[in-house]
């Protein structure tokens, strides 16, 4: 696996990593043992960055990784997240600076590691503003229990506020073919400030792969809530995947791996984290990271399935999951 470099301080990640959201909830139930085959496997194919979030599975996916790490810390580039909470009212948004070192105590006990390569706001709490919790996560770097900071779905002014309160290494963002809407202002000023790129749901949650069927999906999936899976704009956007597909079998790959490999090649500082619980979705994920789209391929991809064509607003499924299902 070819490695690229993120932030400011050059932080050496995999071209691709791993999600890991889906090895605890939302698809369907957790199965520890198939999830961690899959992060040996990872392991192994050079997919460095493993990306989790203290709020996953409440808990379960950090203590899932922490049986991975116990033998194979050194392999990992570390990233969590803090700042959705869960009580008995439910998900909450959490960013005050008194409540950031007992998060991050809390995560570095059960992932069972003494520091977080790269520790991440989940999202930015509305309440506090973002130089007081950015503030907070900078004194866990001066104590050694952090290594590197980042910023989750943050706005491009809250991104520039943030990188003027503690160097941002990198800023995760939901970023894929069909849903773009991060380059008008997200990715230039990310740019500017020389922070990375960490594009989440690359592969639209699976349906860029091809492989969803949105009149299956089961009770309790969390797909069945985001507009651009339902109806009018399912068969829209499948009609798009076709082409995809069309495309990707010319070129000898999957849909999965031209998706992928477009969001590689919108820069060196774009390290997309694809999830699955399954190793053979996860080699073929990773089968991207070597694969060269010419410009004459990019052209094509552009026309076929322009940015304009996909249908749904996100923005109504994200105000859903920032109160409801975090993500």
């Amino acid at each position: 696996m070819v490695t690229r470099s993120l932030g400011p301080e050059g932080l050496t990640v995999s071209a691709l990593g791993l999600g890991c959201w889906g090895m605890s909830e939302v698809y369907g139930p957790a199965d520890d043992s198939q999830s961690l085959a899959t992060l040996e496997r990872a392991l192994d194919l050079g997919v460095r960055l493993i990306d989790t979030s203290m709020s996953y599975g409440r808990g379960h996916n950090e203590r899932l990784l922490a049986r991975v790490l116990a033998s194979r810390r050194d392999e990992v580039v570390l990233a969590t997240k803090f700042g959705i909470a869960r009580d008995a009212n439910g998900p909450r948004v959490d960013g005050r600076p008194e409540s950031v070192r007992g998060y991050c105590d809390a995560s570095l006990a059960r992932l069972g590691v003494e520091h977080i390569d790269l520790y991440y706001l989940h999202r930015v709490d509305p309440a506090v503003p973002v130089e007081d919790t950015i503030g907070a996560m900078a004194e866990l770097v001066a104590e050694g229990k952090v290594r590197h900071l980042g910023i989750s779905e943050a706005s491009a002014e809250e991104l520039e506020r943030a990188a003027a309160t503690y160097p941002i290494t990198a800023v995760q963002s939901e970023w894929s073919l069909w849903w773009r809407d991060i380059e008008d202002d997200v990715v230039p000023t990310a740019r500017r400030l020389g922070i990375g790129l960490v594009p989440y749901s690359p592969l639209g949650r699976g349906f860029l792969a091809g492989a969803v069927a949105t009149n299956t999906l089961t009770r309790g999936d969390l797909r069945r809530s985001d507009p651009r899976f339902r109806g009018d704009n399912a068969e829209c956007n499948h009609a798009l995947v076709g082409e995809l597909k069309r495309m990707a079998d010319d070129l000898g790959l999957t849909p999965a791996q031209l998706a992928l490999a477009w969001l590689l090649a919108q820069g060196d500082d774009v390290v997309p984290i694809p999830g699955t619980k399954r190793i053979d979705r996860l080699e073929e994920n990773a089968a991207a990271a070597a694969v060269t789209l010419s410009p004459a391929d990019l052209d094509r991809l552009e026309s076929v399935t322009p940015r304009s064509a996909w249908a749904g607003d996100r923005a109504a499924f994200a105000a859903h999951r920032e109160t409801r299902a975090p993500g």
